[in-house]
């Protein structure tokens, strides 16, 4: 009898390929990694510290000197009152709470009477001294709330809260008396100065530059008036 040889051919090579041992596969790394470091900020060494303390100094005064600057530029320098550009500022936001709420207010633009004169005679000192002590009086004749402002020269303008057209006209005229009544003195001789007033009011299709120009012109008229009256 023969004896039986091992299988040969295709099928003999698989089966000994699936009999061989298989490799292992490489083990796959933890889900859970930790993960990488947070860098941490370099120290500032002690040497630099006192460098660090200085520009800190540094920059708080300059933010300061910056807020000064911003508000002188809406202060007039002499007189310590919104200048135009603070005045019209302050009646944009006030025009946009007067839409909002339903509120009422009034401008009313003032010009001095007889300043060019006394500037002329005396000098801008005694013009100065003027307008200072009218800027006074005008702010004993409103209420805190109220807003008083230098338009340029000698044209101001007053911001009032919660007046009617009536109650306005009715301000302007007391503030037309009460600089009529300051008089000055100047080198011996006694000098009156006036001022004439022209009222807007301020309600819920207020604009600000309208209204600037409707006050202006009613001053002008008042001013025409004032002069007959004379």
């Amino acid at each position: 009898m023969k004896k039986k040889t091992g299988a040969t051919g295709p099928s003999a090579a698989k089966r000994r390929k699936s009999l061989a041992p298989r490799k292992a596969a490489p083990q796959r790394a933890s889900a859970a990694k930790q993960s990488a470091p947070v860098p941490r900020l370099p120290v500032a060494p002690n040497d630099a510290k006192p460098t660090i303390r200085r520009l800190r100094t540094q920059l708080a005064r300059a933010l300061k000197r910056i807020e000064e600057l911003q508000a002188h530029a809406d202060t007039d320098f002499l007189l310590d009152i919104p200048n135009r550009r603070g005045f019209e500022r302050e009646l944009h936001r006030s025009i946009g709470y007067i839409k909002r709420y339903h509120a009422s207010g009034a401008l009313i633009v003032l010009d001095v009477d007889r300043l060019k004169p006394i500037n002329d005679a005396f000098g801008h000192a005694a013009g100065d001294q003027v307008l200072k002590a009218i800027v006074a009086t005008l702010s004993r004749q409103v209420r805190s709330s109220d807003v008083v402002g230098r338009l340029g020269g000698d044209e101001f303008a007053l911001l009032l809260w919660n007046m009617n057209e009536t109650d306005a006209r009715t301000k302007a005229a007391s503030l037309e008396q009460a600089v009529d009544r300051l008089s000055f003195t100047f080198r011996g001789r006694n000098v009156i100065v006036g001022a004439s007033a022209g009222v807007a009011i301020l309600g819920p299709h207020a604009e600000a530059g309208r209204a600037l120009e409707e006050a202006d012109s009613a001053m002008y008229v008042r001013k025409a008036q004032r002069r007959h009256e004379m």
